[in-house]
């Protein structure tokens, strides 16, 4: 196994890679030390506040939880500043057309919102989508796909692909198109990878997932000593989640992406906060795909919490850690000749 690179290149040793030069094949963790006074004051805030409701949750994981409140509520979040945007309707849900000010057409991310599968949206997550399009100087695409209990794991996934038919469709090549997501859109950013290749589809320029699941199956997670030192989400969560997905998921429904078909995946970018319950995902997914082949690397930031990257502007790490994910994204797609967009 060779040395771990950041997104920036930066790397004693290199392995082989037939797709960047910059990237190495590794999965080895990289640790990024040292958590400041305003992100252990928000870990601290989120236990006690966040936390505790959603083990009230797991306790009574009805249907009739108001879970699209969520994002209804964060309608009144603006896009960062100079940020513009625009909807897009794909074939079964939403989406938004996101661009900063300097973003450049000749790439774009293809973005899948985190939310447990069941909650957040395009509103709750458009100041990170705006951060991200900034840091990358691409327009971003995000997704507002459909979600449990009202549908399948799997129609979440035939959502995120259709999202990469329509950016194809725009003019963009696949090597100008980076798939990216947090949390349960984590997931789904690796399931829709997987799922383009299974197509046949155009292969992706690369992968970033923050703080991703990426097994359904919360055995693993809960033996690990993450499990209990997680400021934001409870054990039973993890539990009642699974049922929900369960009970939806049909005879032919996908495994979890940690299970699939890895190899031939482009390069991949994982960020994870040291004391998080998903730590464990994180940590298996970049082994097993170094372990197909695939370039990744994982970041692993000291006491952050789940999707730091949301409190931009708030704690130094998300800053740091969104300039890492805009550099990946750079790294992946390139300077080229912008597309002929038809529908934007």
């Amino acid at each position: 196994m060779t040395a771990n690179t950041s997104p920036s290149g930066r790397s004693v040793r290199r392995a082989r890679s037939t797709r960047s030069p910059r990237i190495a094949v590794a999965a080895e963790p990289r640790f990024i030390t040292g958590a400041s006074l305003r992100s252990r004051i928000l870990a601290e805030s989120i236990r006690f506040t966040v936390k505790p409701a959603l083990e009230v949750w797991a306790r009574w994981p009805s249907p009739l939880w108001p879970a699209g409140a969520l994002d209804l509520a964060a309608r009144i979040v603006p896009p960062g500043r100079g940020v513009g945007r625009r909807r897009i309707r794909l074939e079964h849900c939403g989406a938004e057309w996101l661009q900063a000010r300097d973003a450049m057409r000749d790439a774009v991310v293809l973005y899948l919102h985190g939310g447990g599968f069941l909650t957040c949206g395009l509103n709750t997550h458009r100041n990170l989508v705006s951060r991200i399009s900034g840091a990358a100087g691409v327009p971003v695409l995000a997704v507002d796909y459909r979600m449990l209990p009202k549908h399948p794991i799997d129609a979440a996934i035939a959502d995120g692909v259709a999202g990469y038919r329509w950016l194809l469709e725009q003019g963009f090549e696949g090597k100008r198109i980076v798939i990216a997501g947090d949390s349960a859109g984590g997931y789904l950013t690796f399931a829709t990878a997987i799922a383009i290749a299974e197509l046949g589809l155009p292969t992706p320029a690369g992968l970033v997932a923050l703080s991703p699941l990426t097994d359904i199956d919360p055995s693993t997670k809960l033996a690990h000593p993450a499990a209990d030192g997680c400021p934001l989400i409870p054990r039973s969560v993890l539990l009642a989640l699974a049922d929900v997905a369960a009970a939806r998921a049909g005879a032919n429904s996908r495994t979890s992406p940690v299970n699939g078909v890895l190899a031939g995946l482009p390069p991949v970018l994982i960020h994870v906060g040291s004391t998080e319950i998903l730590y464990p995902d994180a940590e298996l997914m970049a082994q097993r795909l170094g372990a197909a082949g695939v370039s990744v690397t994982l970041e692993v930031w000291d006491r952050q919490v789940h999707v730091f990257h949301a409190a931009a502007g708030l704690i130094p790490e998300a800053e740091r850690a969104i300039a890492r994910v805009g550099e990946f994204i750079r790294t992946c797609t390139p300077a080229a000749e912008a597309p002929a967009l038809t529908a934007v």
